[in-house]
């Protein structure tokens, strides 16, 4: 188990990035960190992998402390593997051969073998010989991801991991790589601005803001309850309404229209989303987004019902 205890942060003599951070992350299992730019989720990261030198906290895997720089030659956790926004990889030989990096060469069948396996899960075979210089950003994000699954770590650490990937292909991505991880019961953490990272794949959500954790929950919980507005808008557009006197916070699909009852508004604007239009409309002198199934003329009238 990962135990991260009160971990503080500052780069120099700066402000600080994080202060008192304590989560923990069990075997096999998955979270994702989530917040605005800058909010520290790859410091985060950095710290967990032995990057950095915490300057408060201490971080244990099982037993193990996880110490940085000032007590390691070479950082970084022997049990852990990180991959960071920049891949690392090695341009001039192939996917293969970066895949295979770091197994063993006395074994080169099983090698071979978990090479093919890792080009199965990124999606790549029809590329295993071709040289990484040759490749778009997005599959040279692919390869790292495999390179850093090749032996096997207790945790990977990725940060914005599918950032490059086209985006017909991140979600078969996602799934290949999450069901993966969770048949091989490798822990994983995720610094993501993306909610399908988290919504669908990790078991524990924790929301950074102001170098502090301000959620630390089920994605389901935290989706469903958010406490601010701040927590709500990493998943959706977000409406903060006034109603009945009372402040509301509700996503677009909360928000209905309704023949008869409800309160009336003036459409807009119509903005096209694919398999749902996104209204905006006003009531009372508030803006409202809602989902609709088809498009709205501007100034058209409705009536709306509220799922609080």
């Amino acid at each position: 188990m990962l135990q991260v205890k009160n971990i503080s942060f500052k780069y120099h003599e700066d402000k600080p990035v994080l202060e008192n951070i304590s989560f923990s992350v069990a075997p096999g299992k998955h979270t994702s960190i989530m917040g605005e730019s800058g909010c520290g989720k790859s410091t985060l990261l950095k710290l967990i992998y032995g990057l950095l030198d915490a300057d408060q906290g201490t971080l244990f895997w099982n037993e193990t402390p996880i110490l940085g720089p000032k007590y390691n030659l070479v950082p970084g956790f022997e049990s852990f593997k990180y991959l960071a926004q920049d891949f690392d990889l090695m341009p001039f030989t192939s996917v293969a051969e970066n895949i295979a990096k770091f197994l063993s060469r006395f074994h080169p069948k099983d090698s071979k073998k978990r090479t093919e396996e890792l080009l199965k899960v990124i999606e790549m075979e029809a590329f295993a010989n071709t040289k990484v210089r040759y490749l778009s950003g997005g599959q040279q994000q692919r390869v790292a991801i495999a390179r850093a699954l090749a032996k096997e770590p207790a945790l990977l650490l990725l940060d914005e991991p599918f950032s490059q990937v086209d985006n017909f292909r991140k979600n078969a991505l996602r799934r290949s790589l999450f069901t993966y991880l969770k048949e091989q019961n490798i822990a994983c953490i995720v610094a993501t601005h993306d909610k399908n990272d988290a919504l669908s794949f990790a078991d524990q959500l924790i929301v950074l803001r102001d170098k502090k954790i301000l959620v630390n929950s089920s994605p389901l919980e935290t989706y469903k309850n958010p406490k601010e507005n701040y927590i709500a808008s990493l998943f959706d557009d977000v409406n903060e309404l006034q109603i009945n006197d009372t402040a509301v916070l509700l996503y677009p699909h909360q928000i209905k229209i309704v023949k008869e009852s409800g309160v009336e508004a003036t459409v807009i604007k119509a903005y096209f989303k694919g398999s749902y239009w996104l209204i905006e409309a006003e009531f009372k002198h508030q803006r409202v987004l809602f989902n609709h199934h088809a498009n709205l003329e501007i100034d058209t009238k409705v009536r709306l019902v509220f799922g609080l």
